[in-house]
């Protein structure tokens, strides 16, 4: 049976009072003209503009998670940690959304990388100065990571910032010391540059919230969106050793690292390694 087009329920958009005259539209609010402007593929690979959009999203999520974590440190440095705990939940949020970013890349097979591969030059992830600030800001401090941005004054100038001032473990276990909790003055000022070493009496204090969280409650949520955190971006680097696993195999990487076997390695880094090894000893 035929329908009568004039009786079908379509919403008039007449009737909506749409702005079609825009001081500031959707487009230019975004600056889509530019954002759109950013895929400039070098071949005629199919693959390379899906290659090329998902590592430009990383990059704008990378951007919002160092916007969040530093808005975290500043609350938590003011022991305010309702305001940290929102912005922590939302940084491990965005880290999920980074690692099913992978699951599309992995549609990708190695004829199709291949394809396009020899014209990335020596550009690698590897040279990512946002994700080498998130990692410095959360805690693995490695010097030698930067020197691949000596290059960049301003970018070089912005890791040396973020390297040689505290992490926002370091931040968190001022916090613990003030509220009362036992931590090694060596722990509270140091060379912020160097890697963090693990210590017992640090877990000691963790154990102390644990034990007792009723009365450290928020002590108690700290340690949890700081664990939840961490689990996010172990999964996030994971998926990624995975998915370079089976695209590319065991070559070497495009910025000359061993590629897979580099990337199996950044999983044994632990940013709150206490909060890790206290669970095994709770009683």
């Amino acid at each position: 049976m035929a329908t009568d087009s004039k009786n079908t329920d379509k919403r008039d958009v007449a009737e909506e009072g749409i702005h079609w005259d825009q001081d500031l539209s959707y487009s230019g609010y975004l600056s889509l003209d530019k954002l759109l402007d950013c895929q400039n593929v070098r071949t005629d690979s199919h693959d390379e503009m899906m290659f090329m959009i998902i590592h430009q999203a990383s990059e704008l999520w990378m951007k919002l998670c160092i916007h969040e974590i530093s808005a975290a440190m500043h609350e938590v440095e003011n022991d305010n940690l309702g305001a940290a705990f929102k912005m922590l939940a939302r940084v491990s949020r965005i880290q999920g959304q980074l690692r099913h970013s992978w699951a599309v890349l992995a549609t990708m097979t190695p004829s199709d990388y291949l394809s396009f591969r020899d014209d990335l030059g020596q550009s690698s992830g590897f040279q990512s100065f946002q994700y080498r600030e998130i990692e410095y800001a959360l805690g693995n401090k490695n010097a030698a990571l930067m020197e691949v941005h000596r290059g960049n004054s301003s970018r070089y100038q912005r890791l040396e910032a973020v390297l040689n001032a505290p992490s926002f473990y370091d931040l968190c276990l001022q916090h613990l010391a003030r509220e009362g909790f036992d931590v090694p003055a060596g722990y509270l000022q140091r060379d912020w540059s160097l890697p963090y070493v693990p210590c017992a009496e640090v877990e000691a204090a963790w154990a102390q919230v644990y034990a007792s969280t009723d009365t450290h409650w928020q002590q108690y949520e700290l340690a949890e969106k700081l664990v939840d955190l961490e689990h996010e971006f172990q999964m996030w680097r994971f998926s990624h050793m995975k998915t370079v696993e089976r695209i590319i195999g065991y070559r070497k990487g495009t910025g000359g690292t061993s590629g897979v076997a580099f990337l199996e390695k950044a999983l044994t880094l632990r940013f709150f390694p206490e909060l890790w090894t206290v669970r095994t000893e709770l009683e």
